[in-house]
């Protein structure tokens, strides 16, 4: 689990619910990959190196705020489900935010999370 000072130090910011935390999982030779979970629930990860495998859903492709989105449509509600930063100059190249397969609530609340997530 990061505490505040290691995620001060993460090149990406993310608004944590309360009764969230970010974990790692084993880091590659130049990526790492982040987990937000609740508990043993895991809600968003992120991936942070030189070539992530985006997009991993399909949907329309929508470029805002710079980033790219993948956005699906599902009984008339427009779903976001994965984030992709790209940068020219720095490291990580690239930052990849995508949501778990979650239902209801819980669904909203991966959404959110993943949302909030901006590269620094």
């Amino acid at each position: 689990m990061l505490d505040g000072s290691a995620r001060a130090a993460l090149p990406f910011t993310v608004e944590l619910p309360s009764g969230f935390e970010i974990v790692t999982g084993r880091p590659g030779p130049d990526f790492r990959i982040y987990t937000i979970r609740r508990g043993d629930q895991s809600f968003a990860m992120i991936y942070a190196g030189p070539a992530s495998q985006f997009p991993i859903y399909s949907g329309e492709m929508v470029e805002a705020g710079g980033r790219a989105s993948v956005v699906s449509t599902e009984d008339g509600v427009r779903h976001a489900r994965e984030h992709l930063f790209q940068r020219e100059n720095g490291t990580p190249r690239e930052i990849h935010v995508w949501t778990m397969s979650l239902d209801g609530v819980d669904r909203t609340l991966a959404e959110r999370i993943a949302q909030s997530v901006d590269a620094r």
